[in-house]
């Protein structure tokens, strides 16, 4: 069953907390929201809520870090890589320290609060800080992988959560890898190359295509910091054509780690970008949004066709 991925998150964190005891929470103020809360309640010894005061947040969970812990941030993603970011930056990343941030609210899925509350630039702004791991889970048990696997490895590690509920796509017993993407359906005539709920509006345009005759592979591209470079590549080589689609600003996140690889590696193939078109976003109901800024199954088509175009 389809599950909200702030809830995974959450309650995948309490179970871990029952197995090692140096995982420790914090919030600022919004754990109801974020759900660690539910980690809150199950080890309420562990659980600190600091308050609005991301910077001290993060700067309290980078002293934790140096004595054993095993620090959880939490917050909206749009706060904690904005007003967090300094302490991210200069304490956690540039000392290498056990940190791990829970972005929850990614994207635009806290749609009513606006833009304010968007986040759209967080991808590009995590990927960027040296020792940052990128992860973008595209379902529950991707967040269930991303969060144990997180807690278990040494090392900052940012989570982009969505407030939303995404359908299920993986089986229990599937297989992650940081670094590695995973082909989620097979094509042969271009490539969707995607992360969170960009995977399922592009397994839907792949659906769509499939009626006109086209051929669409998707990828989830859940690990973006390492990114799976021999993956992209192959399927430049193997497709001929790339869409890169992501609920985030067309610079700085997906599509430009993406055409990074490409470029890297000589592969001129055409390519296109769904994503929010450097703009500030509003507020409405998410579904509205999401069709207003072009991020749905029949923008993907429509880059799929511009691509093909140009094949």
């Amino acid at each position: 069953m389809a599950k909200a991925i702030r809830e995974v998150y959450g309650t995948v964190l309490a179970e871990l907390g029952n197995d090692n005891e140096n995982i420790v929470v914090l919030d600022a103020d919004l754990s109801g929201s974020t759900k660690s809360a539910i980690f809150g309640k199950a080890h309420p010894d562990r659980f600190f809520n600091m308050g609005i005061a991301e910077q001290n947040m993060v700067a309290t969970a980078a002293g934790m870090s140096t004595v054993g812990k095993i620090p959880f941030v939490n917050t909206f993603t749009v706060f904690l890589t904005s007003l967090g970011l300094i302490s991210a930056r200069d304490q956690i990343c540039y000392a290498n320290l056990n940190v791990k941030f829970g972005g929850a609210y990614c994207g635009m899925s806290d749609a009513l609060d606006g833009a304010s509350h968007h986040a759209t630039e967080d991808i590009a702004i995590m990927r960027a800080l040296p020792n940052m791991r990128v992860i973008v889970p595209s379902d529950a048990n991707s967040t269930r992988w991303a969060t144990k696997f997180a807690a278990e490895t040494y090392g900052p590690f940012y989570l982009r959560l969505s407030r939303d509920v995404y359908p299920d796509l993986y089986a229990e017993d599937a297989c992650f890898e940081l670094g590695k993407g995973a082909v989620v359906r097979e094509g042969s005539d271009l490539t969707v190359i995607a992360c969170g709920i960009m995977v399922h509006k592009a397994i839907e345009a792949a659906r769509l295509l499939e009626k006109k005759g086209v051929s669409v592979r998707v990828v989830d591209m859940y690990s973006i910091k390492p990114i799976d470079a021999e993956l992209i590549v192959r399927c430049a080589r193997e497709t001929g054509a790339i869409v890169c689609a992501e609920e985030h600003n067309i610079f700085g996140g997906l599509g430009s780690a993406v055409a990074e690889v490409l470029a890297h590696n000589a592969c001129g193939v055409p390519t296109e970008f769904v994503g929010i078109q450097d703009v500030f976003t509003e507020s409405a109901p998410y579904g509205e949004l999401l069709h207003k800024y072009g991020l749905d199954a029949e923008a993907v088509c429509a880059a799929a066709e511009k691509v093909l175009a140009r094949k």
